[in-house]
């Protein structure tokens, strides 16, 4: 599974990355070296310009949490925030989004925990590991995302519409396989077109784009267990247990 990743890059970064236009005036997002559930997060996605109607790329915050259109609350999005690539285009909760909702979600690198048991003096806990690529390039994780409307909210209240998506996940690949069983599915530059245009429909062809996780190794190793609580962030996240700084520090 993906339940926690790291995502640091500009918005001026990502938008020429992905080639995608920039966020509106006013979206901002701080970096986050420990992503969560229901964060609000930088995604990447094709939609018809309502002015003009022509399909545009845009860099655009989503909550992590996906709440289907048809939900009575979004109180289940929080458990939404993995879909597995075997079943997601079947499975209620995601199949209209996979049809014609698809996004990319941008990260540096994922989490994993492996159980650590008690030992001696020493108790039982879980050792956190940053997973990336070996290059140190940017992850675009196959996502879905969802718009659903809170009916408790006036129309005229820009609350009153949630745009949630969900990290579409895999088995687990080279060494990543080692600390967990599952891994977020990430694209090839090459098949972003594809995945993004909300008129490809065809789920055989869809379905191929997510055959296997982009080309290239993982960097795993284990990192800080200050990433076990959810209220730290900071690049000091990625240092080692011993206290070795992590990358770019």
């Amino acid at each position: 599974m993906c339940g926690r990743y790291v995502s640091t890059r500009s918005p001026e970064d990502l938008s020429g990355l992905f080639q995608a236009a920039p966020p509106d005036p006013g979206e901002a997002l701080e970096p986050s070296w420990n992503v969560a559930p229901t964060d609000t997060v930088w995604a990447v996605l094709e939609r018809a310009d309502r002015g003009s109607g022509l399909l545009e790329r845009r860099l655009r915050p989503l909550r992590w949490g996906l709440v289907p259109s048809w939900s009575k609350s979004p109180s289940g999005g929080a458990k939404m925030i993995n879909a597995r690539v075997e079943t997601v285009h079947e499975k209620p909760a995601y199949r209209r989004a996979f049809a014609k909702r698809r996004c990319l979600l941008p990260a540096d690198g994922f989490y994993e925990w492996e159980s650590v048991p008690a030992s001696g003096t020493a108790k039982a806990y879980k050792q956190p590991y940053f997973i990336r690529p070996e290059g140190g390039e940017v992850m675009a994780m196959a996502g879905l995302y969802e718009f659903w409307r809170d009916p408790a909210v006036p129309d005229d209240d820009p609350t009153a519409w949630w745009a949630t998506c969900t990290v579409i996940t895999t088995e687990a690949t080279d060494s990543a396989g080692r600390v967990h069983p599952r891994m977020p599915l990430a694209l090839a530059p090459a098949d972003y077109e594809a995945w993004l245009d909300p008129s490809h429909q065809d789920a055989d062809e869809l379905r191929a784009l997510l055959a296997a996780p982009a080309g290239g190794r993982l960097d795993v190793r284990a990192v800080s267990t200050a990433v076990n609580n959810v209220r730290n962030n900071g690049p000091e996240l990625l240092d080692l247990p011993d206290g070795t700084p992590g990358p770019g520090r």
